[in-house]
């Protein structure tokens, strides 16, 4: 489950820094959290993790009690480029960052389920792979 809020007027810098105060926590102490952080990126991480939180429900039938925030990526974005005018005729750059935040949530009982079902499968297959060896024969030489 996944959300996506691209081209946000903020540093990818300071939105790491209310990133890392949520990854890895249940989405109900995630958004207390940020609830109560008074960064700028506050405000815009909480409505992209309720994002997710709406997919997760909606899409995938997901409980929000179960869920828990599994990664929290802030990439950087395109920049504005100003400048300001200074003496002489000359001018100062002024960059205006954009940033990306992503979040993607996981259920507490989905990764258990996923990693017992592969070795099921990884069993199955080197069964297979064995008897398959069995009953080959070597060629004879003449």
């Amino acid at each position: 489950m996944k959300a996506i809020l691209r081209q946000v007027r903020i540093s990818c810098k300071k939105a790491a820094l209310v990133a890392d105060l949520v990854r890895n926590r249940k989405v109900e102490d995630a958004l207390n959290i940020l609830r109560f952080t008074t960064k700028k990126a506050a405000p815009l991480i909480k409505k992209v993790i309720e994002a997710a939180v709406a997919n997760a429900e909606n899409n995938f039938k997901q409980d929000k009690d179960n869920l828990f925030v599994k990664e929290v990526v802030v990439t950087e974005g395109s920049t504005l480029k100003r400048g300001v005018k200074i003496s002489r005729g000359r001018s100062h750059p002024i960059l205006k960052r954009c940033a990306h935040i992503g979040v993607t949530l996981e259920s507490r009982g989905q990764s258990t389920k996923a990693a017992k079902v592969k070795t099921v499968k990884t069993e199955e297959t080197e069964s297979v792979d064995t008897t398959e060896i069995k009953v080959k024969k070597p060629k004879s030489k003449k």
